[in-house]
């Protein structure tokens, strides 16, 4: 069990209130951060609970994530302490194209297949992983709802959606109204969904942002000056940002953030995950990690108070950056499409 009282929020206007920071599992499966370890996993996971990190981000193209979790619990017995989020649709993992798929049949067999996976009656938030463009959103939605009626999902939520599509979830009948989050890329380095207006349109409808990849994919870490530090397997080798020409320019945020941090005694990760939770009531971030260090690490943020002037100071720091590289590979832009035909063009699966 959980040994102290760890920091809160509710995440939607008609959700549970959960850990503050959540936990990122793409990492402790296979992935694309390169190889992993069982026993470490396990150990890290166990940590998370009784730390009260009880908020898990998983999904079924996470590698071995989702199995690796159910053995947990399986293992625990501590199924009920844990608020498990899963996600489906990303791409075919079925056929390995590298498309989404969420047609209501894939949809079915996929959340099927992840309650085996991770030895659960129910999932607490089922997020559709990428919007399929080929699907409209009315379909999915009335899709999910099956299996709210069932008491298999609890709550419901979206993922790098644009604000018209979250706009069409949430007025579909039952599913709709269990739409409490989004999972959305937001850092330091990566401001769009506040430029796009898109956290304006969330908060009217009473949606948080559940943020990944809060430390910039491990950019405002300070851990990673070159290319050269990361694992020949990391896929981040691929990414824009972390180019031999951009990397050094893009960690110089780093430097300023170190200043701030040095007051409270924290690290750059910390400030970080701080100021997103004090600028952002309604934000959680899902930091991703291997480790019980790094998990500590960011669990620790969200008990570090930061002073009105210094959450100023790290927004005007945000503000002035110039950030070198756009945040997908051009291999992957697929995966930012944000839109799907209208339901007036859904002419069934068979078509």
């Amino acid at each position: 069990m959980a040994t102290s009282t760890y920091p809160t929020r509710k995440l939607g206007a008609n959700g549970p209130a959960i850990s503050a920071i959540g936990f990122g599992s793409m990492g402790i499966g296979p992935s694309v951060y390169g190889h992993s370890n069982r026993e470490d996993s396990f150990k890290t996971l166990t940590y998370a609970a009784d730390r009260g990190v009880t908020f898990w981000d998983t999904a079924d193209i996470y590698g071995d994530s989702e199995e690796i979790i159910g053995n947990w619990f399986a293992k625990t017995g501590r199924r009920s302490e844990i608020f498990l989020a899963t996600e489906f649709g990303a791409r075919d993992v079925e056929t390995k194209e590298m498309k989404q798929n969420s047609k209501p049949s894939y949809i079915r067999r996929r959340l099927a297949s992840s309650l085996e996976k991770l030895q659960t009656d129910w999932i607490d938030l089922c997020y559709q992983h990428r919007v399929d463009p080929e699907v409209p959103i009315e379909v999915v939605m009335e899709t999910l709802a099956e299996f709210v009626k069932d008491g298999m999902i609890k709550y419901i939520g979206l993922s790098e959606c644009s604000a018209d599509v979250l706009e069409r979830a949430k007025s579909v009948p039952i599913a709709g109204e269990r739409i409490i989050a989004c999972q959305m890329e937001y850092s330091p380095i990566e401001l769009y969904i506040e430029q796009s207006g898109f956290v304006a349109t969330a908060r009217e409808l009473g949606v948080s942002v559940v943020a990944y990849s809060p430390l910039g994919r491990g950019l405002i870490t300070g851990r990673f000056k070159s290319p050269a530090d990361l694992g020949k397997d990391d896929h981040r080798r691929l990414l824009p940002r972390f180019s031999p020409e951009n990397l050094p320019k893009n960690v110089e945020m780093v430097d300023k953030f170190s200043e701030v941090a040095s007051k409270y005694g924290a690290t750059p990760s910390q400030i970080t995950l701080a100021w997103i939770l004090a600028e952002n009531p309604d934000f959680v971030p899902i930091p991703g990690t291997r480790t019980v260090e790094r998990l500590e690490e960011n669990a620790k943020a969200a008990e570090v108070a930061l002073k009105d002037e210094d959450v100023k100071a790290l927004r005007a720091i945000v503000d002035a950056a110039d950030v070198h590289g756009g945040r997908i590979a051009s291999q992957y832009a697929l995966f930012a499409v944000s839109d799907c035909i209208p339901l007036s063009e859904w002419k069934g699966e068979s078509n």
